[in-house]
């Protein structure tokens, strides 16, 4: 029997602090500016206007696999590779994620997608980061603040994982806006295990860089398997099919080892309700396994993935969690205070953001 529909949550989304682990820079372009930026770069797209695109977009994305959902980076990253394109593309996510509420936002991408114009691995990053800080200053005086630490991705599918991870520690907890804060690999999941790249991670473990990995999306439990026992990943990028190895369901359902592994160990997952429907991993919000593994003990935490491939922000997720899965305020809430927490902050920090920010918001929604 479904939940009943929480109307005050519904009321209160749009106000509510939001933390976002799971977002993907060159996943959440704004449409116009796909537009302004294919045109200096001469890179021709599949429609003309911002709405047809936007729709483009979103009905290219929702194939039902993860391969042809990926097929649509091909024009994002066409239009990302000068520092001027990038830092646009990052000061206007920042102002997008602060209007929609997001206080705290760890944003992802491959630097190695982004040297056809001729800049260098490092130039990237520091484009990034220059973006990145303008769009928290601008936000603050907008009134609404946002913090952003970014995530630099290492493609699974190529050799340059080494690579990324020392350029991830060259960079890392830098002072400007956007500070490098961990690691992740991302692209094509199934045929390419994270154990590819394991030097990477190791070096990076070597020097206390923390390491999120893409896992149990288009692979199943076996890539999960890899990402936080050969890897020692701190969080697994959606893990949604995790589910695999639990038996039975409701108040019935029994974690097999892995699952047990990441409930007692605390481990976050990244999860990416209207994605992970797009790409085939679930097959509707309603029946997404984000409420099971909440039930099991398991640390849950709701994210967007690409705004602009899923035509979504956290404020829509969090809307559709409600009006489809039967979520709570206290949902909600628990899944905010679990990714300002799963952050890959210091301890101090996180604790601040939970007691400063999260806890009070969704106090003065409740009144």
């Amino acid at each position: 029997m479904s939940r009943p529909v929480d109307e005050r949550a519904l009321r209160a989304v749009p106000t509510l602090p939001k933390v976002v682990l799971h977002d993907h820079l060159d996943g959440g372009l704004r449409p116009q500016t796909v537009l302004d930026l294919a045109a200096e770069a001469g890179h021709v797209l599949p429609a003309q206007t911002a709405d047809e695109l936007g729709r483009w977009f979103e009905q290219a994305a929702s194939s039902g696999t993860l391969v042809r959902y990926l097929e649509t980076f091909d024009h994002t990253t066409a239009v990302m590779q000068t520092a001027d394109a990038l830092r646009r593309v990052a000061r206007e996510a920042a102002l997008d994620l602060a209007a929609d509420g997001v206080v705290y936002a760890e944003q992802r991408y491959a630097p190695e997608q982004h040297l056809a114009g001729g800049l260098s691995l490092d130039e990237v990053v520091v484009a990034v980061q220059e973006g990145f800080a303008e769009g928290e200053r601008e936000a603050a005086q907008r009134g609404t603040p946002i913090r952003t630490g970014t995530l630099l991705t290492a493609m699974r599918h190529a050799d340059r994982g080494v690579e990324i991870a020392e350029l991830t520690l060259r960079h890392y907890g830098s002072a400007s806006g956007g500070a490098v804060v961990g690691f992740d690999i991302a692209g094509a999941e199934d045929g390419f295990p994270p154990t590819r790249q394991q030097e990477a991670f190791d070096l990076l473990h070597a020097h206390g860089v923390p390491v999120t990995i893409h896992a149990g999306e288009a692979a199943g439990v076996d890539s999960v398997h890899g990402a936080v026992h050969a890897c020692s990943a701190q969080r697994v990028g959606h893990g949604v099919r995790l589910l695999e190895d639990v038996e039975g369901t409701g108040p019935e359902a029994v974690p097999g080892r892995l699952a047990a592994w990441v409930r007692d160990r605390r481990i976050p997952l990244e999860l990416c309700p209207s994605s992970n429907v797009q790409t085939g991993a679930a097959t509707s919000v309603a029946e997404h396994g984000i409420g099971a593994l909440r039930d099991l003990g398991v640390v849950v935490t709701v994210n967007t993935d690409n705004r602009l491939m899923s035509a979504t922000s956290m404020s829509r997720e969090m809307e559709l969690l409600v009006r489809e899965a039967g979520w709570t305020l206290d949902d909600l809430e628990a899944a905010t205070v679990a990714a300002a927490r799963g952050a890959f902050l210091p301890h101090a920090q996180r604790e601040l953001l939970v007691e400063e920010v999260v806890r009070p918001g969704f106090a003065a929604a409740r009144a």
